[in-house]
């Protein structure tokens, strides 16, 4: 049994609000109450402060709870803003004078990747993408990268509430054949988008590596097709890999200061 550690209402609230963005499901007042073994009504009243908040979101079913847009827009602002950004920076420049392309790091938010850091390369070809830009996570690498530790059901209930749009002839828009590419890409170890987001833009994602096993973050190198195809890209992962352990280092020393 998990209590909620806190010495004031405040606390206990936030302590709730980090119990429920741990889990991986949506989770019902009775899950809470079997978890923590606090009284019903308490965690009832708990439950709708943080909803009327915007940091909680019940579903339609009236029994579910999950994360808020207001919690999840709190969440890229600290990965997005957050202290250690000038050494997660300088892995990326270091990145990119290794491969000379344009890198970036990319988080997964609802159904979109956020670019959370970007170095553009020297090329005078390039395809600009600023920090703060969203992408769709079923054409992109990183986004077909986070997706694919997710299992079936829940990759189901992110991408199948609307139709997925179709950016270029190249676009996947069935869930059958991007469940299969799911699969390849948990098992390879990277994915790769050849030119399913932007016509003439190849792009490849590895996972920045957690103690717990599951990331939300990808390093990701993109460049024209002209000078990166999907089978050339494929030497570039050791030097995508090496940035990001950096990143994951960056990440452990950032968290502890």
């Amino acid at each position: 049994m998990d209590t909620l550690n806190g010495d004031t209402p405040t606390m206990r609230l936030f302590a709730l609000l980090e119990l429920i963005a741990a889990k991986d499901q949506l989770v019902t007042l009775q899950d809470l109450v079997d978890e923590t073994g606090m009284p019903k009504p308490t965690l009832h009243r708990m439950l709708q402060q943080l909803e009327g908040a915007g940091l909680l979101v019940r579903q339609s079913d009236g029994r579910h709870y999950g994360t808020g847009a207001r919690l999840r827009r709190l969440a890229e602002n600290l990965l997005l803003n957050a202290t250690h950004h000038g050494a997660r920076h300088a892995v990326l420049r270091d990145l990119v004078e290794e491969i000379g392309e344009s890198c970036n790091v990319t988080a997964l938010s609802g159904n979109e990747v956020v670019y959370l850091d970007r170095v553009e390369t020297p090329e005078p070809l390039r395809f600009y993408l600023r920090p703060g830009s969203r992408v769709p996570a079923h054409c992109s690498a990183s986004g077909k990268m986070i997706l694919s530790q997710m299992s079936p059901a829940q990759r189901r209930k992110l991408l199948a509430h609307a139709p997925l749009k179709q950016y270029t002839p190249k676009t996947v828009t069935e869930l059958g054949p991007l469940e299969e590419e799911f699969v390849r890409v948990r098992r390879d170890g990277y994915a790769v988008d050849d030119e399913e987001f932007l016509p003439g833009l190849v792009c490849v994602a590895v996972l920045v590596p957690t103690p717990s096993g599951r990331s939300n973050q990808c390093v990701a190198v993109q460049a024209p097709v002209m000078r990166l195809t999907a089978d050339k890209a494929l030497h570039l992962l050791p030097a995508l890999q090496r940035a990001a352990d950096a990143v994951a280092r960056v990440e452990r020393e950032g968290g502890q200061e």
